[in-house]
């Protein structure tokens, strides 16, 4: 049954990126509090060091306030990649039309974005190294079905 109100395509823009964004954070921060219990770190720990990049080796010292910067982050990160995927399917329909193939490919630029831009850019100042084979395996899977996939499928069913 159609909808008795017309969705603006802003109201659909914002709806596609809102869930797609939000989906994606919360694989992607789930997959990361598991990956950090398992080798010893609270979920505050990890909040921390992802505001670490913001604020560097401080942001261990600022208790839940970096931890609560480090979520904000985290998800404004995914929000934001959400968005950049909705405008790049709004002009190239084969994102949509083949929301798995595009969510591979997007969840790979994804990861090689974060670590090869954006870590070296933190205030951590991370050097650009391979990891190993193992580490990089997991760590690109974990962005193709936690990040990219979630997010080419949530802009198909809600730009429609």
């Amino acid at each position: 049954m159609p909808p008795l109100v017309q969705e603006s395509p802003g109201f659909r823009a914002c709806k596609a990126i809102g869930w797609a964004g939000l989906l994606a954070g919360l694989l992607d921060i789930s997959t990361a509090f598991v990956e950090a219990a398992l080798e010893g770190k609270s979920p505050i720990y990890l909040l921390q060091a992802i505001a670490g990049g913001w604020l560097g080796e401080d942001s261990f010292h600022d208790g839940l306030a970096s931890a609560a910067l480090g979520l904000f982050f985290h998800f404004l990160i995914a929000f934001t990649a959400a968005a950049v995927f909705y405008m790049a399917a709004t002009k190239l329909a084969f994102l949509k039309k083949h929301p798995l193939a595009a969510g591979v490919f997007y969840g790979i630029a994804i990861y090689a974005f974060m670590s090869y831009v954006v870590m070296p850019l933190s205030a951590y100042h991370v050097s650009i190294v391979l990891p190993r084979i193992a580490t990089f395996t997991k760590d690109v899977a974990v962005h193709i079905v936690m990040v990219g996939v979630p997010i080419a499928l949530m802009v198909r069913k809600y730009s429609a």
